[in-house]
């Protein structure tokens, strides 16, 4: 069994997850990393997608709308822009994250931000897709 370590996951509406675990996988923009105990330091930014959480021999998903990740090697923190556990995510609140992207997508007004907005877009449609939701 991995060693336990400390995780905590918090988004602006509140603490999502804090206390030990044996592993977490970060769906990061520079793709999916597994996070163990004693971890190099790394910065990540996230990208829309699930957070697996191992503990206790079971594991749990939590999806995260952009954010970032802290990793350490005594433990990790996310702070998420937005986040909910993966039983509590409707159809509907990624069409609204969908379409709030699409929203972003027509407004852009440079190439950067457009390119910015794609990208969120098809993260989210990629979610959905894989959630089948």
């Amino acid at each position: 069994m991995p060693e336990p370590f400390p995780f905590e996951l918090v988004a602006p509406e509140r603490l999502l997850f804090s206390g030990p675990v044996e592993a977490v996988i970060v769906p990061s923009v520079e793709g999916d990393m597994t996070v163990l105990a004693h971890h190099a330091p790394v910065m990540a930014v996230l990208k829309p997608g699930l957070i697996t959480v191992e503990e206790g021999g079971r594991a749990q998903q939590i999806f995260v709308r952009g954010g970032f990740a802290d990793i350490r090697p005594d433990g990790l923190t996310i702070l998420a822009e937005h986040a909910v556990p993966r039983e509590e995510l409707s159809p509907a609140m990624l069409d609204i994250a969908i379409q709030d992207a699409q929203e972003d997508v027509d407004d852009a007004t440079t190439d950067q931000q457009r390119t910015v907005a794609l990208q969120r877009l098809g993260q989210l449609r990629e979610v959905r897709g894989v959630l089948n939701v």
